[in-house]
């Protein structure tokens, strides 16, 4: 697993953010692309020794592609040059929520759990209820010291608790949110040596389980919408 391949290889396509780079230098993605999923199975083995559910996945189908959609951005770059994954019970799927895992250099790396898609009303209205109706084991989630340490609960929210839920409730705040997700950055440096930043990273998902199982226990009926 040679982390500073990858690093390497998305900072030069950072500076060569363009199609003729991208394709004259191929052999170089495919070799940082293989260091990534060598990458991916042995987070993918460490996360299965406190969740199970992940064990089954082959890293290949857990990574997003790096093409950007430029219709109707005013950055026309054609690539994010980073390399992304979610590894959850149903792979890389929003839903069931998982684990994540963004490397991309300059300080923009980070590991992340949660739900980061809030155009899925069905599944914000089932959030919303099971923190209305299930405050307290919340409150014990995410104030759990060692939880404290490393995260925050953040997400796109509304100005005001939406109608149907009581202004007064004492999870308010979080029931005005459309997502709910953690990030915990990384520096380019805690990538450099794979084995450091394996064991690190399974700590921070370890951490991180029970705000996922949370939300997944009020996701449960959630059925993905057909395309």
């Amino acid at each position: 697993m040679n982390t500073q391949l990858i690093i390497e290889y998305l900072s030069a396509l950072s500076q060569n953010n363009n199609r003729e780079w991208y394709h004259a230098n191929k052999e170089e993605y495919k070799r940082a692309n293989a260091e990534f999923e060598s990458l991916l199975q042995a987070l993918i083995l460490e996360i299965g020794k406190f969740d199970s559910s992940i064990l089954q996945n082959d890293p290949k189908n857990l990574t997003f592609k790096m093409v950007r959609d430029t219709r109707f951005s005013h950055d026309k770059s054609p690539y994010n040059p980073a390399f992304r994954a979610h590894i959850s019970s149903k792979g890389k799927l929003p839903v069931p929520v998982g684990y994540y895992l963004m490397i991309k250099p300059g300080g923009q790396s980070f590991l992340g759990g949660g739900l980061f898609a809030d155009m899925f009303k069905d599944a914000t209205t089932m959030i919303r209820d099971h923190i209305a109706q299930n405050g307290q084991e919340w409150e014990d989630i995410i104030h759990n010291p060692e939880f404290e340490k490393y995260f925050t609960v953040q997400g796109t929210g509304l100005k005001n608790v939406p109608a149907g839920y009581d202004k007064d409730h004492p999870q308010a705040e979080y029931l005005k949110f459309k997502s709910w997700y953690l990030e915990y950055p990384l520096k380019d440096e805690e990538l450099e040596n794979a084995e450091t930043f394996l064991i690190k990273a399974a700590k921070l998902f370890r951490i991180m389980k029970p705000f996922n199982d949370y939300l997944n226990h009020a996701l449960a009926d959630f059925q993905m919408p057909e395309r």
